[in-house]
């Protein structure tokens, strides 16, 4: 290993005095300003990965649905997954790690793993559409560089492109071509097979207003209208051209506030969405008639999903194994209605994508989403043997049964000191830590009717997400409130006490 190049890079990247960061569900994340050492040296983590696994690894720079200011990096491993556990950690220690350290880490790196230092290593690396992106994207840059690797720069790319980049590269593209039109012809076939499937209302016409965070969707989206049917006419909001990345927009904003995001009127019954600012959340919402306003998040993504495929195996007669994978932030009744009207499997997983997606392995069809919008369905290979033969046989156009979910739940945050004061198990749905916590919330849920409630901490910023739910509204937004009051007497709130919920 060229140490003397490592070190040489590294002096133009050096460390912030004090600076400790983790490697969570979603990469690194943090301001802007504290992560040139931390990409650069990702870059240097992704060539021994590359190296270890004899495959294209992916760097994405971005930090998602965070305020604009913020930024992160996520490494992708061979099969567009998740890094592997193992690897998290050997990332946080190297982010951490003074400069006089780097060189003793790196080494036990490639002796843990076994690493072979003449193996050629390939790196993909893509960005978002944050003011700080590109010039932290050429700090992964110098860390692929100081050891040698090959790297391929695809810039302003969303992290759900990435991810497909890699899968094909490592595939010899047998699932499809590692390029961005590859991905837009490979999405856009399988959007006018999926439709010629559903029903139809006789209206020719399909309109989507789409909000798009004011991030990268906007960008390829308008990519990817050429190669959509003509008669689906999207319209663009949020695209980035007048407000910041993420600030009153988004699905994560709808989906916490429940109401439609900045900038986008919605007429009664209008078919609408919202991506986040790195384009792997998606959200979908409506008003009805009488004006209230209807969140199609993802447990409602996925319980369609699963009673549309559940209900194509019903009339073919397939008897594959498929189950839902769900968090702790499910809504309960969306749970109870996939368990016990549609028969379907559901398990649950902690927090964070790569749980989900492991879990949803096991099953000849695993369909995951989180309530936030992040999410797929896998099929093994036989499955996608079998549904494509499906495909093929279902021509009749059939209406689809929406899961009759309670909508009354809330997801609230709120700021601590320290999110590292609280401890969750159980898929995170009851808190370890502190001491009395959990007990005042088992108290708080007695007192209403099909309640349940949990809290976790961020794994980006001091925050804690409280969530709820009751038989109404009024009750999921007040047993919220009191399990807030909880936290921050409780977990080190800051600021003011949380205000009731109206």
């Amino acid at each position: 290993m060229d140490f003397e190049a490592v070190a040489k890079y590294s002096a133009l990247h050096l460390k912030p005095a004090g600076l400790s960061l983790q490697y969570g569900t979603a990469g690194f994340r943090t301001k802007a300003g504290h992560l040139d050492h931390v990409m650069y040296r990702m870059g240097v983590l992704a060539v021994l990965r590359s190296r270890q696994t004899k495959s294209t690894i992916g760097v994405m720079v971005t930090a998602s649905h965070n305020p604009e200011e913020d930024n992160g990096v996520k490494l992708v491993d061979p099969l567009g997954e998740m890094l592997a556990s193992a690897w998290e950690e050997y990332a946080t220690c190297l982010a951490n790690a003074e400069e006089q350290e780097i060189q003793s880490i790196l080494t036990e790196i490639c002796q843990k793993e076994a690493v072979k230092l003449n193996q050629r290593a390939s790196v993909f690396i893509g960005r978002d559409t944050r003011p700080s992106s590109e010039k932290l994207s050429q700090s992964v840059i110098d860390g692929v560089s100081a050891l040698g690797g090959q790297y391929h720069d695809y810039g302003l790319i969303t992290t759900p492109q990435l991810h497909y980049m890699v899968f094909c590269q490592n595939t010899q593209e047998h699932y499809g071509k590692a390029t961005v039109e590859g991905y837009y012809q490979k999405l856009s076939k399988a959007f006018v097979e999926l439709t010629k499937q559903a029903s139809s209302s006789g209206d020719d016409q399909m309109c989507l207003k789409i909000d798009c965070a004011n991030g990268i969707g906007a960008l390829k989206l308008k990519e990817m209208e050429r190669y959509l049917p003509k008669k689906l006419l999207i319209h663009l909001y949020n695209d980035g051209t007048k407000e910041k990345l993420n600030h009153l927009c988004g699905a994560d904003f709808v989906k916490v506030h429940q109401k439609p995001p900045l900038g986008l009127e919605i007429k009664p019954n209008e078919r609408c969405c919202s991506f986040d600012g790195d384009a792997d959340r998606i959200v979908y919402y409506y008003n009805d008639t009488a004006g209230h306003f209807h969140l199609v998040d993802g447990d409602k993504i996925a319980t369609l999903i699963s009673t549309f495929i559940k209900e194509l195996l019903i009339k073919i007669g397939q008897t594959l194994k498929m189950a839902v994978v769900q968090t702790a932030y499910a809504n309960g009744s969306s749970t109870r209605y996939l368990e016990e009207t549609m028969k379907v499997p559901v398990h649950c997983t902690k927090t964070g994508v790569k749980h989900l997606h492991h879990k949803a392995q096991e099953f000849d069809i695993g369909v995951y989403f989180e309530a936030n919008g992040h999410g797929t369905v896998l099929f093994s290979k036989a499955a996608e043997e079998k549904i494509r033969h499906m495909a093929k046989e279902e021509k009749e156009n059939q209406k689809r049964d929406a899961a009759k979910m309670l909508e009354n739940t809330i997801d609230l945050i709120n700021q601590v000191a320290d999110r590292r004061v609280i401890d969750t198990t159980d898929a995170e749905r009851r808190a370890v830590t502190p001491p009395g916590l959990q007990e005042k919330i088992d108290e708080l849920v007695k007192k209403y009717r099909l309640s349940r409630a949990f809290v976790r901490p961020s794994g980006t910023e001091d925050v804690v997400r409280v969530y709820s739910e009751a038989d109404t509204q009024e009750n999921a937004d007040s047993l919220a409130h009191e399990v807030s009051l909880a936290v921050y007497h409780l977990a080190g709130g800051i600021g003011e006490p949380p205000q009731p919920v109206y």
